[in-house]
Formats: structure tokens, sequence, C-alpha cells
């Protein structure tokens, strides 16, 4: 989605202009420049300049203390993913350094694609179940070319901590729910299902051995552009988690986020349902055509909604506390009540 061609808040289009001529991107004025919105804090702004049309990326107004890394980062493993088969959009420059825009920025290729998640299905996709089907699949196997590159031979080598890096992962989130507590006025945890079941399921059936390698890190349908008439990825976007790790936690956060309305959790957000691919067939088709275990497939999602509920409920204790919207973290909350019952369902379905 675009908002209105107007000033593009923390962008000052001469400065941009100035800035692209050393990098030999184009002459003359930037035209057409126009925010687009649809969920991100960052701010992304598409512009034209002598016949060419770029994305810009770059922090919000008010940095997090890693927004400029993040920026860092992001422009990294677009690099690096050029000429591998995961669909993403081309990097075409990178600023590392705060001197231009009191930031780090990019600029990546524009993508023609279609977030279903914001937009709904387009009307061939809508029409053809099997289209419906494909997609699920065509998001597997994105992960599964992101998992197989060799983050060390493309330059990715530091790009991660991966020794005991699953190792850490339930403890780590643990103590991030433990620290809301914090908060005085914080009162959600006992209202949340299962919370000291799934935990210590989770240490008890952690796999023994895994593979690291890359991972995107927040894997669902609102992260993913498709082809509007197809049932195709156009694009993984938002690329700010990514890391080095056990590339399973994609699927598993997939396994957390899929909107399958037979499911308890995320609710059905995807019209029509039928025809989308089960849990188990995105399994199925990982497991086809990866020589990744994955045996431990149930483990990766409880673990997903584990963490993915934890860090929404984050936002309900800064509610609770007065420091953010009541209405937005109760509805975080209820949130993840939803995915502790998707981890228990998972758990007891095996």
């Amino acid at each position: 989605m675009t908002s209105a061609p107007d000033a593009i808040p923390g962008v000052d289009l001469d400065v941009l202009a100035r800035w692209m001529d050393t990098h030999e991107l184009g002459a003359g004025p930037i035209t057409d420049a126009t925010q687009l919105t649809g969920g991100t804090q960052n701010i992304l702004a598409r512009f034209q300049r002598d016949g060419r049309a770029y994305v810009l990326r770059r922090p919000p107004i008010h940095k997090r203390s890693n927004s400029d890394e993040t920026m860092r980062r992001e422009a990294r493993i677009l690099a690096a993913l050029a000429a591998s088969a995961v669909p993403h959009p081309a990097l075409i420059a990178a600023e590392a350094e705060l001197d231009t825009m009191d930031c780090a920025f990019y600029l990546m290729e524009p993508i023609e694609g279609r977030n279903v998640q914001v937009v709904g299905l387009s009307e061939a996709q809508i029409a053809d179940p099997s289209m419906r089907h494909r997609m699920g699949l065509a998001m597997v196997d994105a992960v599964i070319a992101l998992g197989s590159l060799d983050h060390q031979a493309v330059g990715l080598g530091d790009f991660g901590k991966p020794d005991g890096w699953l190792e850490r992962q339930v403890d780590r989130w643990r103590s991030h729910l433990d620290g809301y507590s914090a908060e005085p006025t914080y009162t959600g945890r006992d209202e949340i299902p299962h919370v000291d079941d799934v935990a210590r399921w989770l240490d008890d059936n952690r796999p023994v051995t895994w593979t690291p390698g890359l991972l995107h890190g927040d894997f669902h349908f609102g992260n993913v552009l498709f082809e509007h008439d197809s049932g195709e990825l156009a694009a993984v976007v938002d690329w700010e988690l990514a890391t080095v790790g056990d590339p399973l936690m994609d699927l598993g956060w997939l396994h957390a986020t899929w909107p399958d309305p037979d499911l308890p959790g995320m609710g059905g957000s995807l019209q029509p349902w039928d025809g989308f691919a089960t849990i188990a067939e995105l399994n199925d088709h990982y497991a086809a055509n990866s020589d990744r275990d994955l045996s431990s497939a149930t483990w990766y999602g409880v673990m997903a909604c584990y963490k993915m509920g934890i860090i929404l409920e984050g936002t309900h204790a800064r509610a609770q506390a007065g420091k953010a919207s009541v209405e937005f973290g109760d509805l975080l909350h209820a949130t993840t009540i939803g995915l502790f019952d998707r981890a228990a369902h998972f758990i007891e379905a095996g």
C-alpha cells in the first residue's frame, strides 16, 4: 500500500539525490516519491530517478538503539542472497554510516507482489484451490533455499552466534517472561495457559543434533509477497531478524503462525482457506526437498509458539504499566494465550 506523494519523514530527496550521484545511480531529480505503508515501523519509500524505480528503507525517525545496525545487517543479507534461489528484493546500494541522513539506509529493487495478509488473496488465487495449495509449498521452498546456503561462503560467517544457539532458546525466552514481573502492575503471567508445562516439554525434548544455517527469524504470511496471479513467491521481505542459527525454526514459525481456522491460536485470516496445505503437508514438502532431519518438527513449532507468545506478552506488560496502548496490549495478550494453546495442541497431537 502507499500513502499520498508528499514529504517523506526522514528523507531529504535532495540529499538522497546527491548521495546517489556519488554512487552513479542515475542523474537528475528524484520524482514520484511515495511513502509505502503496511505494518513496518521502518520507513519505506518508492521513487523514480532517471527512468529507474527504487525503494529506500531506513529506520524510523525515533530510532531504537539497534536501528542502524539492523539496517546494516539487512543490507548484508540481501547482498549475500544475490544469485541465490531465495526470492528477495535485490540490493542496489547501501550506506552504513550516519553522515547522509543521520541513519544507515539502503536502496533495493521494487517488488511487484501481493501481501495477502494485508490485502487478501487476488481474484485468481480465490478462484483456484491448487494455487492456494502451492502458496504454502512455495513458502517452504523459500526457507529450504535459505537454510541450504553456505553462510560462510556468502560472507556471513560472523552473522550470528550458532554455538549453543538452539540450547539457549528456552532459557532466553523464559528469562524474558520472568522479567516482565519487574513491572509491579503486570498480572498476565498467571493467565497464560500451559506456560510452565510447555517450557518443561521443550527442555525435555530438545533436538540433540542440528546443523547451523541462515534463517529469516520472522517467517509468516505478513513477510512474504506473492505473485498476483499465481501461488509463487515474488519475494521474502523484512529481514531484520535474520541470523545464523537453526533454519528449522523458520518452519516452526510457519507452524506457529499458520492461519488454519481448525487450530487454536492465530485464527483464519485468509479466505477462502480450503486448498491451503496443512502443516503436515508443509513438513512433508520440506522433508522431500531437504536433507535436514525433521523428526523433531513438532519441537520447532512448539518453540516458535513459546517464543512468539512471550515476545507479544511484553507489549501487554508495558500496557499494564501505562507504557503502551491497553487495547493493543489486550489484543496481543489474547494472541499469546492462543499461541500457548496451540503449543499444547501440538504437544498432545505429537
